[in-house]
C-alpha cells in the first residue's frame, strides 16, 4: 500500500497598476492533481481609479467576464484549504489576495511562501533565471498567471519535490 505526499500548490496572480494603487486583474493556481484554474477577476469598484482606466486594462471586459470576488474566494477555500501555496516571489501576492479576501470579508484560507521556500538547492537568483529561461524556451507569455504557475511546476518537478505518491517499504508483500 501507498501513501500520499501532499503535492505542493502554487498560485500566481497578475495586476494592474494605476497612480491610486495596484489590484488583481487574473489569477491562476494549481491543484493537487496538477491541473489549474485560471481565472480574470471582476474588481471591486473601490479598487478603480476614478478618473481612466489604468494602462494596458480593460475594465469593462474585467466587470463582464470577470469571475465575481465571493465566487474566486470560494473556490480559493475548496481548492487551497489550510495549504502553504508557493508564489514566484516577484510580485506583490500577499496584499493582493489580502484585498480580495477583505473585499468579501473573509479569511484567507491558506499561507504563502516563496518558491525558494521549497526548492532550497536554487537561490533566488537561480530560481528566476531558470524560470525566465523555460517561459523564453517555451515560447510563454510572461504577463499571464497560468505562465507563472505552469512555470513554477516545471521547476518543482525538476527540482524532484512533485513526486505524488511514494510505495511503503513492504509495498507487495503479503501478510
Amino acid at each position: 500500500m501507498g501513501y500520499s505526499i501532499p503535492v505542493p500548490r502554487f498560485l500566481d496572480i497578475e495586476y494592474a497598476e494605476s497612480d491610486e494603487g495596484i489590484f488583481p486583474i487574473a489569477m491562476a493556481w494549481s491543484l493537487e492533481d496538477g491541473r489549474m484554474k485560471v481565472v480574470v477577476i471582476e474588481p471591486d469598484e473601490d479598487w478603480l481609479p476614478e478618473d481612466s482606466d489604468p494602462a494596458d486594462v480593460d475594465t469593462r471586459y474585467l466587470r463582464e467576464q470577470g469571475v465575481p470576488l465571493v465566487e474566486l474566494a470560494r473556490d480559493l477555500h475548496e481548492d487551497l484549504p489550510d495549504q502553504t501555496v508557493f508564489v514566484d516571489g516577484l510580485d506583490p501576492d500577499q496584499d493582493l489576495l489580502e484585498m480580495i479576501f477583505d473585499a468579501v470579508g473573509m479569511e484567507q484560507p491558506f499561507e504563502i511562501a516563496p518558491l525558494a521556500a521549497l526548492i532550497t538547492d536554487l537561490d533566488r537568483e537561480a530560481l528566476e533565471d531558470a524560470r525566465q529561461s523555460l517561459i523564453f524556451q517555451e515560447g510563454l507569455d510572461p504577463r499571464l498567471p497560468e505562465t507563472g504557475v505552469y512555470a513554477m511546476l516545471i521547476l518543482a518537478n525538476q527540482a524532484g519535490v512533485l513526486d505524488p505518491a511514494q510505495p511503503d517499504d513492504d509495498a507487495g508483500e503479503a501478510d
